[in-house]
């Protein structure tokens, strides 16, 4: 049996999941498109195992790879694969657990560093300076929870803890659900924007929240105000970010997810002037890539390969 494990950036997976007898791996840790390039290389393989929705399983892509029976992707579920083509072609979709703190601590993290402006002054250091433009505490700023699932409300509880006051708002916000995570429930996002010193985007992405922050909603931006979005990239208008960021409304941004992943060179969030004036931070999407959730998916992806060969297969989708 050939097995491919797709995108592994950090080339753990052999390391971390327990792979023995389970027939001829071959890792990927690079990411290829979708294109003749990408069915080629898929082509031969029996099982796939996916990390999230780095490299995504279309129906065209599914067809084009008659070998292929079974898929197991990290997480419980997964938006791009195509369920259906795969039930249509008689290959089992299988996934794993997930963790549930990473994805907040990131957020806080970069909106200690940005409102810090902590990079700015590491650099000042290196330079063989001192202290640069001081920044500002958490404590006493107004928190926007654009969405308040499991990680949004655990988002409001970091800021509580750090003195910050916290508002939330999403299209399914209920006012027992904000009572129920301590925070104010707003009448509408423009709203949120103008209240909040720290906006922290928390949506799942669908049709219905596609580019959902836009050119108004920036605009209603209180001065000083920073931006993080650790959710996805497609629910955040880019050129109306960048556009923004010129005008001060964010005063700064800090990114975790992108329209293409991993970012291209020319991609215009590369702007040496936003990034080197601190307005701008980027990370790789770090978001779930601890060393505790990469070693669960990896441990239950081999996990699941091996159930389904026994004719068990396990946490199907």
């Amino acid at each position: 049996m050939k097995i491919a494990i797709l995108d592994d950036y950090a080339g753990v997976a052999l390391h971390y999941g327990d792979w023995t007898d389970l027939g001829e791996i071959t890792v990927f840790r690079d990411t290829v498109p979708m294109g003749a390039e990408l069915i080629a290389r898929l082509h031969p393989f029996d099982v796939l195992c996916v990390m999230r929705e780095r490299t995504p399983l279309p129906s065209a892509l599914i067809e084009a790879l008659p070998n292929l029976r079974l898929i197991v992707t990290s997480g419980p579920r997964n938006g791009s694969i195509d369920l259906a083509a795969a039930r249509r072609a008689g290959i089992t979709v299988c996934g794993t657990q997930s963790r549930k703190t990473t994805t907040s601590e990131l957020a806080l993290l970069l909106m200690l560093a940005l409102n810090r402006r902590l990079l700015s002054n590491v650099e000042s250091l290196r330079a063989g300076q001192w202290q640069g433009r001081q920044g500002r505490d958490l404590a006493g700023l107004t928190l926007g929870l654009v969405g308040l699932g499991n990680i949004g409300a655990q988002l409001a509880t970091l800021g509580r803890a750090l003195g910050m006051t916290t508002c939330a708002w999403s299209q399914n916000l209920t006012e027992a659900r904000a009572r129920e995570c301590g925070v104010q429930r707003m009448p509408s996002l423009k709203a949120l924007m103008a209240a909040s010193d720290v906006v922290s985007l928390h949506l799942v992405f669908s049709e219905r929240t596609r580019g959902i922050v836009g050119a108004n909603e920036f605009a209603a931006m209180k001065e000083g105000s920073v931006f993080i979005n650790t959710a996805r990239a497609g629910l955040v208008d880019t050129r109306a970010l960048l556009a923004g960021l010129r005008a001060g409304r964010p005063a700064a941004a800090g990114l975790d997810v992108f329209d293409a992943e991993p970012l291209p060179p020319a991609d215009p969030l590369l702007d040496r002037e936003l990034i080197s004036s601190g307005k701008l931070l980027l990370t790789p999407h770090l978001g779930y890539a601890t060393e505790a959730t990469m070693r669960l998916f990896f441990e239950q992806m081999a996990e699941a390969v091996r159930a389904w060969r026994t004719g068990t297969p396990i946490r199907q989708i």
